[in-house]
């Protein structure tokens, strides 16, 4: 409990000195047509500003170092050459917007508007058609810079050595990534956080084990970084946690999904799709991701790992049964990119769907997350503690 006192004092510490000198974004708008496309920021002070290009799908990057938004990010509505746009901060502090494009483009002009009162700053960045050759040679150039405006990895705070498994627990989403948005406005990256700071709070009570977050607070972490995470801490243990939307909105109820390079059911491979999708989505370009290790020791774990993943999913769906409403199929298999650190057992935890009324609701109330952090705790600790009496990996 202090542990945490001093984490949440951490984090308002934080968000009292940053509010204090970033720049705040007060407004965005595209104007314009197909032929010509103006993407204008309205900001308290001139800023600083890199811009870049991504293929794969088309982006334009823009990237704000010491800014931050005037309220929470909402998907902007295309026009002319951009599609839609989004925006959020990918750390403390750096702000990025991300243009999707309907067609290649070119940057034929930036420029910024120092504020006149009572006008504010402007950033104006004009757009034109171009072709796909001429796309690709500006993404060339600008990898570089890129490479250097990309989020430095957040790996959870320095852990004193108490000699206990370690579990990494992963609020999914986060920062520029907002995850699923519920019909009543609820953001997955706060259910989640959420989620995870109650479990942590479980787990810590106990003093069985000790939990380690890959995101306290809301920061876009890389899905590569993630898996770092526990791979470079050598966790027992790693549950990915999430409240996606799915089309059908009767869906809902709790699943735990572990990995398959073949997908259960046509649900779990669509929401496989979106996950692996949230680094394109924060501006990170696909060469940004490591290849899989191709060895035959490194497949031998990774067999080893998912039958223990498969082990604790079961194992938790029942453990579950009390505290949660289940998914009419509680275990699913997709291939999540989350979940394939060869010698972590992970497994990822949808925790309700957001697409579902009642489930959102339920993510609203009062009640929550108590008792449902208290069944996790139980069925992670239930699942170690064997592991440990059977011999096998468990640090």
């Amino acid at each position: 409990m202090r542990n945490m006192l001093r984490f949440l004092c951490f984090v308002m510490a934080t968000a009292i000195a940053g509010s204090a000198w970033a720049n705040i974004v007060a407004d965005m708008r595209l104007i314009g047509d197909a032929e010509r496309t103006r993407f204008v920021v309205d900001m308290e002070t001139s800023p600083e500003y890199v811009i870049s290009r991504l293929s794969d799908p088309d982006r334009l990057i823009i990237d704000l170092p010491d800014a931050e938004f005037d309220g929470p990010p909402e998907p902007g509505e295309g026009r002319g050459l951009v599609s839609d746009y989004r925006y959020g901060l990918i750390a403390p502090g750096k702000a990025r917007i991300v243009l999707d494009l309907g067609a290649p483009v070119e940057v034929v002009n930036t420029f910024v508007l120092d504020p006149v009162s009572p006008e504010p700053a402007r950033l104006v960045i004009d757009l034109a058609p171009t072709s796909t050759e001429q796309f690709q040679a500006a993404v060339g150039r600008d990898r570089p810079q890129q490479a250097r405006a990309r989020a430095a990895p957040r790996p959870g705070p320095p852990l004193a050595d108490t000699g206990l498994p370690l579990v990494v627990l992963d609020p999914g989403h986060g920062g520029i990534d907002s995850g699923a948005v519920g019909q009543g406005g609820l953001r997955e990256k706060e259910v989640t956080l959420e989620f995870a700071l109650a479990l942590a709070q479980e787990l810590r009570a106990a003093g069985k084990l000790e939990p380690l977050l890959t995101r306290e607070d809301d920061t876009f972490v890389s899905l590569s970084d993630r898996v770092d995470v526990a791979r470079d801490n050598q966790a027992a243990l790693f549950v990915s946690i999430h409240a996606d939307t799915v089309r059908q909105d009767y869906v809902r109820g709790a699943t735990v999904y572990t990995l398959s390079d073949d997908a259960s059911d046509e649900l779990a491979a669509a929401l496989a799709e979106r996950e692996n999708r949230s680094d394109i989505l924060a501006g990170l370009a696909i060469e940004d991701q490591p290849d899989e290790v191709a060895d035959i020791l490194v497949d031998l774990a990774r067999r080893e790992t998912r039958n223990l993943s498969v082990r604790f999913a079961k194992s938790l769906v029942g453990d579950m049964e009390d505290a949660f409403t289940l998914n009419s199929n509680p275990w699913r298999r997709a291939a999540f990119k989350v979940l394939k650190a060869p010698e972590v057992p992970s497994v990822l935890l949808e925790l309700g769907y957001l697409s579902n009324a009642e489930d959102e609701e339920m993510f609203r109330s009062e009640k929550w997350p108590e008792a449902q952090a208290k069944a996790i705790a139980r069925a992670v600790e239930s699942f170690l503690a064997d592991q440990l009496t059977a011999g096998k990996r468990v640090p």
